[in-house]
């Protein structure tokens, strides 16, 4: 871990943007072209910025170690067309001899699998052909989502375009409830300053409570910055931190924090203590109620994963809700598990026995559902809880079928009412 000097006051995404531009300070509105640590792409996205690869007449990528390829959307391969794109993207990465590709076995969800494996670590700018690659920013790197042309950029030359954002501050006080983790702080933030309420904005995550939230939590935080419309979500990185990035990357690392005295174009304060669970309705992220104002909503499926709710972590506290319990006959629980590491220490510590004794079907890693890729799919009419990211129109699967969004726990609890509910209705109910 090293740090560094500045001239002035600048915010942590200032900083680390401008120490990979090569200049001493950035203001927001400037355009820099700054150094890369880790480009990335999907199955989605890989196959499109590949073809630019090969249209530009290179030969070889920037770097084999800092170019990342996660085929982790439609697989497993859930027809020819998802096979097609897993085939593209896994003899490039052959071809390019990449040190980080990451197969069946291997694969996990991207978001969660990069920080897991110590390929992304804090002070890091990395891009990401996925919007939810600002997930990063809970280890205190720079990290966002951009098109699939930049990522044939990153990928050649190790470098990209940026407009420095403004930033805003969120400030967390207060002891969280029982059942009150990071997705209902992010929830309740969108609710409450909508979906474009950090529109090209850095989300700078702070105070008490996130001083003592843990690592899963906080990755669930930064991966929904975008659904506020931010260009990233980002933690002063502390000791919580360093004990999560200890021993997993070769790399050197290293920690900023913002200056007293940085500008920052908003600043927001809440009251933690006084936030209860959430649940987003459909179509918007930020269309959040506190359960207490959610009435009865019976559902057909509960999904419990994804790059924002697929950590252990969040296993567990499903596994809390689940443990003795069994899933409504009118509901299907999918549970699924964001990484190979994640699934088999759930299944050591005895989880899957949990889920699937309460009647759960349990998945291997993938985005699946989250997309209305495969997985989970819904049909016209139905409706879903789940602890994935977004809401939208035809999200999950029918236009006219409907997602609600919570934390694992709120998810379980109705998984187990047939309808949306806490694990406290649970508990009175037996």
């Amino acid at each position: 871990m090293t740090t560094w000097g500045f001239i002035m006051p600048m915010t942590i995404t200032e900083k680390i943007l401008a120490t990979h531009a090569g200049l001493e300070e950035v203001k927001p509105g400037q355009l820099i072209n700054a150094k890369v640590d880790i480009a990335m792409g999907n199955d989605i996205t890989a196959p499109l910025a590949i073809e630019q690869f090969r249209r530009a007449g290179v030969k070889r990528v920037f770097d084999r170690e800092r170019v990342v390829l996660v085929p982790d959307h439609f697989v497993p391969n859930k027809d020819i067309k998802s096979a097609e794109q897993c085939k593209i993207t896994r003899e490039f990465a052959r071809e390019q001899k990449l040190t980080h590709y990451y197969e069946l076995g291997q694969m996990g969800i991207e978001h969660a699998l990069l920080p897991e494996q110590g390929i992304v670590l804090p002070g890091d700018l990395v891009i990401g052909a996925d919007s939810h690659t600002c997930t990063y920013g809970a280890l205190g790197a720079f990290s966002t989502g951009v098109g699939s042309t930049d990522l044939a950029a990153a990928m050649i030359t190790g470098e990209l375009w940026f407009k420095v954002p403004e930033s805003i501050k969120l400030i967390y006080r207060g002891e969280l409830r029982p059942w009150v983790g990071g997705k209902d702080l992010i929830l309740y933030t969108i609710g409450q300053i909508g979906v474009d309420g950090a529109l090209y904005m850095a989300m700078e995550f702070t105070g008490e409570t996130i001083e003592a939230l843990p690592m899963d939590g906080r990755f669930t935080m930064a991966n929904m910055a975008i659904e506020a419309g931010a260009k990233n979500g980002i933690f002063r990185p502390d000791r919580i931190t360093e004990h999560y990035v200890k021993g997993r990357g070769s790399r050197e690392y290293h920690f900023y924090a913002s200056d007293v005295g940085a500008h920052y174009k908003e600043i927001r304060e809440f009251d933690a203590s006084k936030i209860e669970p959430q649940v987003a309705f459909p179509h918007l992220p930020s269309n959040t109620k506190g359960i207490g104002e959610v009435g009865r909503v019976s559902i057909d499926q509960a999904v419990i994963g994804s790059c924002t709710n697929g950590r252990l972590d969040d296993l567990r506290e499903a596994a809390r809700v689940l443990k003795g319990r069994k899933v409504s006959p009118n509901v299907r629980l999918i549970i699924i598990p964001a990484t190979p590491s994640i699934y088999r220490q759930a299944m050591r510590e005895g989880l899957f026995d949990i889920f699937l004794d309460a009647g759960s079907l349990i998945s291997p890693p993938t985005c699946g559902p989250c997309v209305g890729g495969h997985m989970g799919v819904l049909a016209k009419g139905e409706r879903a809880i789940a602890t994935t990211n977004r809401n939208f129109v035809g999200r999950m699967g029918h236009p006219e079928s409907e997602v609600y969004l919570s934390n694992p726990a709120i998810a379980a609890a109705s998984a187990v009412l047939g309808r949306i509910g806490s694990p406290e209705e649970v508990d009175r109910k037996q």
